[in-house]
């Protein structure tokens, strides 16, 4: 496997036509500013592209499909934009085209209670979410960490800290309206919680990326607020012992609703931006959810194991406002680490392995990286086997970022032979597409380009990710 080269000249940019018809149909909704363009052509990961031409700030799904037809009459590339906190290329406009961002696109058109569903539109975040949905006792528990959009969140298939115990987007979305390549507007799946009828739609746009079809309507499950919720952090000498604490609490089927590693200097570098005293030692951050003596079952479960394994400085954080401040501080540990390194970028690894494998995947991987000098950060979503190095480069350095490159590329190497997979959570987008023929193998991935042949002939959506 080579180490990728990331140099675009785009080929299919915006004609005068285009812009002349997109500018008579959108009017102030349209942007050529360069500011805009540049804003709607980076994401939060380490690959530099041009912007897009233009930027479409659509307000309905009658904007969506209109600015899709336009781009399609002139053979134009479109990229669908939500917040974007994407780390691996997703919105990068590397064969030129038009954005179009969803963001303004952020209501919430119908909550159903009685079922635990709700229907929303793609530019709400998930915290614009979770705070209309709490007076009515309900939450939406898929958590990436950054405030991505569902819509966003929904294209990678996103899950992050919850996920252990309430799945991923895949588990989570019933039904989606969704704009296709040529501009018509279909409707996959229900708000019922099963169906055998025909195809399996909505899990085939799930995690496409905005490759076969742009999202304007999200059907998505709901579930009650926890009676009772507890968190803690645990702290061990060592990261084998960290982990050997969350395989055992597993497979002894524990219903943690959330279990985090970071190792020492992650924790270091968490304690100075957040203003937090954690014992910076490798650390587990743990969340229970239930009833008031389920959660008390289970967090002295979790204790004994943890005791077995020398964990130690067993602490809790019952209140709202503690636990809010631990769940910020792990989220903001990405921008924690970029402190450590001023005017760094970061290659993210996003390795998941069946958790049997999880401490020898870990652990070898944790020695390659010391041993490359190269600074880094761990982090991972622990209980269902999920982990992130990011390795902190200088982005101007091309030799340090092909060390770094290397060291992805034996991560995945690793996590594939133990039968995992070479993104948990991220998405392909352009940094991890090298990666998918070893992970699938060259038929499944012949799959895929027919799909994609097949819903988008002309190629313009989001062209050049996955494959």
């Amino acid at each position: 496997m080579q180490t990728p080269s990331y140099t675009f000249t785009p080929t299919r940019s915006a004609n005068e036509a285009l812009l002349h018809a997109l500018a008579e149909r959108f009017g102030a909704q349209l942007s050529t500013a360069q500011a805009v363009r540049e804003q709607h052509g980076r994401d939060e990961g380490s690959i530099a592209a041009p912007p897009p031409d233009a930027v479409v700030f659509a307000q309905s799904t009658q904007d969506v499909a209109d600015a899709v037809r336009l781009a399609a009459a002139h053979n134009t590339p479109v990229i669908a934009y939500g917040a974007g906190s994407s780390l691996e290329g997703h919105l990068l406009a590397i064969d030129g085209g038009i954005s179009i961002d969803l963001s303004r696109m952020n209501q919430i058109l119908s909550i159903n209670a009685e079922d635990l569903t709700v229907t929303v539109q793609p530019g709400i975040t998930r915290k614009q979410l979770n705070e209309a949905l709490k007076h009515q006792g309900l939450f939406f528990p898929i958590d990436p960490g950054a405030d991505a959009s569902i819509g966003g969140m929904t294209a990678t298939r996103a899950s992050g800290t919850n996920a252990v115990r309430y799945g991923t987007l895949r588990e989570n979305v019933l039904a989606l309206e969704v704009v296709l390549a040529s501009g018509e507007t279909i409707r996959t799946g229900t708000r019922a919680r099963k169906s055998s009828a025909g195809y399996d739609l909505t899990r085939l746009f799930v995690g496409s990326e905005g490759t076969l079809g742009i999202f304007t309507e999200i059907t998505l499950k709901l579930y009650p607020l926890p009676e009772a919720v507890s968190a803690a952090t645990c702290s061990f000498a060592s990261i084998e012992s960290a982990v050997r604490t969350v395989i055992d609490t597993i497979q002894m089927g524990v219903p943690i609703a959330r279990v985090e590693l970071l190792d020492g200097p992650t924790v270091a570098a968490v304690n100075r931006y957040s203003k937090l005293n954690l014992r910076e030692e490798a650390m587990l951050l743990m969340e229970f959810h239930g009833s008031p003596a389920s959660v008390q079952e289970q967090a002295q479960t979790v204790q004994d194991i943890a005791s077995e394994h020398q964990g130690q400085a067993f602490e809790w954080a019952d209140t709202p406002e503690e636990r809010t401040r631990l769940w910020t501080a792990r989220h903001n540990a990405y921008f924690a680490a970029l402190q450590l390194r001023p005017g760094c970028r970061v290659i993210t690894t996003d390795t998941c392995v069946p958790i049997s494998r999880l401490a020898d995947c870990l652990l070898a991987s944790l020695q390659e990286v010391q041993a490359s000098g190269i600074p880094y950060f761990l982090v991972g979503h622990v209980g269902d086997g999920n982990f992130h190095f990011g390795y902190l480069i200088d982005p101007d350095d091309s030799a340090e970022r092909q060390r770094a490159e290397a060291l992805s590329q034996a991560l995945v190497a690793r996590a594939i032979a133990m039968d995992g997979t070479c993104t948990g959570e991220h998405g392909i987008g352009i940094h991890k597409m090298h990666y998918l023929p070893e992970e699938t193998g060259p038929g499944a991935v012949a799959v895929m380009r027919s799909i994609k042949q097949a819903l988008d002939p002309q190629n313009i959506l989001n062209p050049g990710k996955i494959f």
